[in-house]
């Protein structure tokens, strides 16, 4: 199986900033594309970022300018950088890897972020 380990999570204040970060690990062979989502109670997952094997990120309008999306390719690993935080952006986030040659997406146990004074 692939599994894939967050951390990075925490409290912060409006304005701070928070980087996640999140491994995989298992039977990989080579990873496609990495991204996050995120859902605050009360509402639906939202998808927020991606990064593709080539390097082409988007992200959502909600977090465009403020969230960056990178990755280590050595390491496995995902990172989203999260500056200038707001109280709506209090969620748990999820990254998710595509492995090649698998039609099958990884999910991560979630971080929790959570924006407040």
């Amino acid at each position: 199986q692939v599994q894939l380990v967050e951390s990075g999570g925490g409290l912060v204040q409006p304005g701070g900033s928070l980087r996640l970060s999140c491994a995989a690990s298992g039977s990989i062979f080579s990873i496609k594309d990495m991204g996050w989502y995120r859902q605050a109670p009360g509402k639906e997952r939202e998808w927020i970022a991606v990064i593709t094997s080539g390097g082409t990120t988007n992200y959502a309008d909600s977090v465009k300018g403020r969230f960056t999306i990178s990755r280590d390719n050595a390491k496995n690993t995902v990172y989203l950088e999260m500056n200038n935080l707001k109280p709506e952006d209090t969620a748990v986030y999820y990254c998710y890897v595509g492995i090649e040659y698998s039609s099958n997406y990884y999910w991560g146990q979630g971080t929790q972020v959570t924006v407040s004074s």
